[in-house]
């Protein structure tokens, strides 16, 4: 049966993510956002409230699977997508963080985000094997 193993939200002023790309432009974006990713981003009118939310649903997912940042997942290793045909917003995992969401029995998790011109909004819901839920961090 599944069952929620975790949810995160975290919310981001667009001139803070400004602020730090006039200051370390691609130290921070290669640091932080996969190639893929700097593409979309840069591809539209206002690249900086795109960058927020990715910022922000990497935040979320980083809470919703309870390990923050960290030894469990670096920056690069969420990625969000978009579906091709109807452009919803979607995550993949890499590397440490994909290895510690299936150790938990991470199933899929789930997105939302938004984005005006001062914030950036996302949430993460992480679904997976309820027989697995007690592998989590606490």
């Amino acid at each position: 049966m599944d069952v929620i193993l975790g949810t995160g939200i975290d919310l981001v002023e667009n001139d803070r993510i400004r602020d730090v790309l006039s200051r370390w432009d691609a130290q921070f974006t290669a640091r932080v956002f996969t190639a893929a990713e700097c593409a979309y981003c840069e591809s539209k009118a206002f690249p900086i409230q795109h960058f927020a939310a990715r910022f922000a649903i990497k935040e979320a997912v980083a809470k919703a699977l309870r390990t923050g940042i960290g030894p469990h997942m670096g920056w690069n290793e969420i990625e969000v997508e978009r579906d091709a045909s109807s452009g919803a917003p979607s995550v993949k995992l890499y590397g440490a963080a994909k290895q510690y969401a299936d150790k938990i029995g991470v199933d899929r998790i789930l997105i939302s985000l938004s984005h005006t011109r001062n914030y950036a909004v996302a949430q993460a819901v992480v679904v997976g094997r309820e027989k697995n839920a007690e592998n989590l961090k606490s």
